[in-house]
Formats: structure tokens, sequence, C-alpha cells
């Protein structure tokens, strides 16, 4: 998964859902990089609670995930 930083002043995260979901199914989560901090939630749920990561911590994350 690549990450790109949302555009502009950074207040607003701009959202990517991540292409193993599906519009029905359980397992719907996005990912949204705004400058530090990455940031995941349930996409079927998009006002509820969000999780945020340091970068450093998310790129370990992935590290470890894509093994």
């Amino acid at each position: 998964m690549t990450l790109k930083t949302s555009a502009g002043d950074g207040s607003t995260p701009e959202w990517f859902k991540s292409s193993y979901s599906s519009n029905d199914g359980p397992e719907c989560v996005e990912v949204a990089a705004v400058p530090g901090v990455v940031r995941v939630r349930d996409s079927k749920d998009a006002h509820g609670p969000q999780l945020a990561f340091g970068v450093d911590a998310w790129s370990d994350f992935l590290a470890r995930a894509t093994r």
C-alpha cells in the first residue's frame, strides 16, 4: 500500500479504501495520511473512532504485515 498525503493544509484527511475491502463485506478499512500521522478507520462508520499511528510505526506494521 502506498500512502499519499492529502493535499492542502492537512486539516481534512483524504481517505483511501483498502483494495481488500468490498462494499458489502465486513472488512472495510480506510487509511489517511496527514503530516506525521497515519489514520485508520472503519469505512462503514466514517464518523466513528479512528486509530492514529506515527509514520515510523505504520511503516513497521506494513513491513511485518506484508511478509
